[in-house]
């Protein structure tokens, strides 16, 4: 029986190269599975079984480097001009070919973007600048800024030698196609951007000079690889800083590389133009950001370009998109990252109906996360990367099938459920509410909390398609647990709210922010939310765009929301919404009409107007009530996960219950 998704599963060919389906892995940074040497590892291709498996027809790696002496921003990059590196490559190709996939390498040279220190000699690029990262390294280290080097022309021949020749070793390991990062400031992009490139000879000046160090580079590919190989081609659509590359620019300089590539990958974006860190949002939206965010730069790019096969990238959420996407023509090929990180088997889950499986991806920070120095990379999915432990991408059987409760059905409980049922195990869930999802039902109410709906629709199709006992408007009590003879016993009962005891805090018109954004209580004009963590910073942004007058009050002067990876918007948010954020003022007195606050530094005193005041101040884990259970099995086998052991986040509840359920 076929799929719901058929343009998405429809196979087509390029060159002679056949593609099972339309669905590419955008290519990830590899930050700890090649050697010193930068050569493929066992572990490297363990970790890109994973996508190739999962059902993907192309398996891209990103940022391999051309020229590790000039081009370096990762440890353990990928390098790939040493003709030693092709026979590891051969590996990598062969295992994404049983699966009936192609590896691809995204062949890269960074340009301005190697940091000297890295390199103990200037970076290289079209022309000479000091870029803002670099001005932020050398005044962190305290030394002078180093502007990159102008390229001689002899030194652009030899690149453009190096990215031919790194091509041909890819088909020399047994590649079909590999991709060439034209995109994301890169020093191909460099070259294109009137921005970075103030030369005066042929490759400056005009978008058509500007174009030209891009057409040799492709022009010298072809020519090392021939004509039964597939080049795509990566682009930045819009790279949105106000004096860089614009769409209109971008549409236009594709008309000199059109005949030159197979495949145009367009994304969008560019790092280091105002640092090392707001860059990330445009290449890498979070959660407060549009879904498929460049999804409308590709169709406009196949109206223009009809005969050019286009792939489309960013917050390209699952299969049902992709799948709408393709139908309307606004891409032929659609490529996913983070998506996969989180469900890497998705592909084939949507191609065999199991869609109630799939686990969305929240956009939060697994690419502030990503490096060598943690295994937890996703917080949805904490298999992901596990590679030497779960080969096969799941836990094992249990040697002896165990009958296992599990107390709550909040995003703890469901994973632990999940975790039980791959290892086999009869699972029973109490939740003494009617609904699953625990605190999740408490965040998703604000606009920009879309992703965290999928979360939480995950959570309740799982629980009703998963085989497992769950027993909705169920209070578990000891008693009840210990008439089943349960094997083993995990509490994930949550958390409570907060609610500090200061003067006023017993008014009615006090309430937890969740239950004002989600509509359990009614705001009125003036509403103080106390707390400026994420929780308090979205139920006021939310208030905000509703129209009420909100001040946030927090005790710190200084609060880390990047830990959700949408700091910098949330804190636009506010402002564009009118949100007054207070920083280091401590609430001493909730009155009638407004509420009082001490700032920290000066004990300076305020009254704000507040007849509504929200607290957002943490979470309690409901401890004492788990303990309650721990007689109610074997005491070794009692586990306290979630909230109720540690007040925290989505991640921490998923990776708590993972680590509960996967030697029970």
């Amino acid at each position: 029986m076929s799929s719901k998704y058929p343009h998405v599963f429809s196979p087509f060919t390029v060159r002679g190269v056949l593609f099972k389906n339309r669905l590419e892995q955008a290519p990830p940074g590899c930050f700890f599975s090649a050697d010193d040497n930068g050569f493929v590892t066992d572990d490297f291709v363990s970790y890109f079984r994973q996508y190739a498996r999962g059902g993907v027809a192309i398996c891209n790696v990103g940022n391999c480097t051309i020229d590790i002496a000039e081009s370096c921003d990762e440890p353990r990059q990928l390098q790939l001009q040493d003709p030693a590196c092709v026979q590891p490559l051969k590996y990598f190709a062969e295992m994404c070919e049983s699966y009936g996939a192609h590896g691809s390498l995204e062949l890269t040279h960074n340009g301005k973007d190697t940091a000297f220190d890295a390199i103990k000699h200037p970076a290289y690029s079209a022309s000479s600048f000091v870029t803002p990262a670099e001005r932020m390294r050398a005044e962190r280290i305290g030394r002078d800024p180093v502007p990159t080097i102008e390229m001689s022309k002899e030194h652009i021949r030899a690149t453009v030698e190096k990215y031919a020749r790194a091509a041909l070793h890819c088909k020399q390991a047994g590649m079909k196609m590999c991709m060439v990062h034209g995109a994301h400031g890169n020093l191909i992009a460099q070259f294109a951007s009137a921005y970075f490139n103030k030369r005066t000879d042929e490759y400056g000046g005009s978008l058509e000079n500007r174009a030209h160090f891009a057409c040799e580079v492709l022009d010298a590919v072809r020519a090392a690889v021939g004509e039964n190989f597939v080049i795509e081609y990566r682009i930045s659509a819009e790279e949105f800083h106000p004096d860089q590359m614009h769409f209109a620019e971008t549409l236009e300089f594709i008309k000199y590389i059109r005949d030159k590539v197979d495949i145009l990958h367009v994304s969008a974006g560019i790092h280091d133009v105002w640092g090392e860190v707001y860059w990330m949002r445009f290449m890498l939206q979070n959660y407060t950001m549009d879904r498929m965010y460049n999804v409308h730069f590709a169709a406009e790019v196949k109206k223009a370009y009809p005969d050019l096969i286009v792939a489309t990238v960013g917050s390209i959420k699952d299969v049902a998109m992709a799948e709408e996407i393709i139908a309307s023509g606004k891409a032929d090929i659609v490529a996913m990252n983070r998506a996969l990180h989180a469900d890497y088997d998705m592909p084939r889950k949507y191609a065999e109906g199991r869609e109630w499986e799939h686990m969305p991806c929240l956009r939060c920070r697994c690419f502030r996360m990503a490096s060598p120095h943690t295994s937890k990379l996703c917080s949805v999915n904490a298999i992901w990367g596990r590679f030497k432990e779960y080969p096969e991408g799941r836990l094992p059987q249990a040697a002896v099938k165990k009958k296992v409760a599990v107390i709550g059905g909040g995003p703890a409980g469901v994973e632990a459920v999940k975790w039980l049922l791959q290892r086999g195990h009869d699972v029973t869930l109490y939740e003494k509410s009617g609904r699953i999802g625990g605190h999740v039902r408490d965040a998703v109410a604000a606009p920009f909390k879309q992703d965290l709906r999928d979360y939480l629709d995950y959570m309740e199709a799982f629980a009703a398609n998963c085989g497992a006992r769950v027993l909705l408007n169920t209070a578990a009590t000891p008693e009840k647990l210990s008439a089943e003879n349960y094997d083993a016993v995990i509490a994930a009962l949550g958390a409570d709210p907060i609610l500090p005891k200061l003067p006023g805090a017993d008014k009615p018109h006090v309430h937890w922010a969740p239950d004002a954004e989600n509509g359990t209580v009614e705001c009125g004009e003036h509403v103080a939310v106390i707390g400026g963590s994420s929780v308090g910073t979205e139920a006021a942004i939310n208030l905000g765009m509703k129209g009420h007058q909100v001040t946030v009050l927090e005790m710190a002067k200084e609060v880390d929301l990047m830990r959700t990876g949408a700091g910098a918007d949330l804190l636009q948010l506010s402002e564009d919404n009118g949100v007054d954020r207070r920083l280091g003022w401590r609430l001493l007195e909730i009155l009638d009409k407004s509420v009082v606050a001490e700032n920290v530094d000066t004990g300076e005193k305020k009254e704000f107007k507040a007849d509504t005041v929200l607290m957002a101040v943490g979470l309690k884990p409901r401890r004492t009530e788990a303990l309650e259970f721990c007689h109610c099995c074997p005491e070794t086998s009692f586990i306290i996960i979630g909230d109720c052991a540690e007040s925290g986040d989505i991640r921490d509840a998923v990776w708590s219950a993972f680590e509960a359920a996967r030697y029970i």
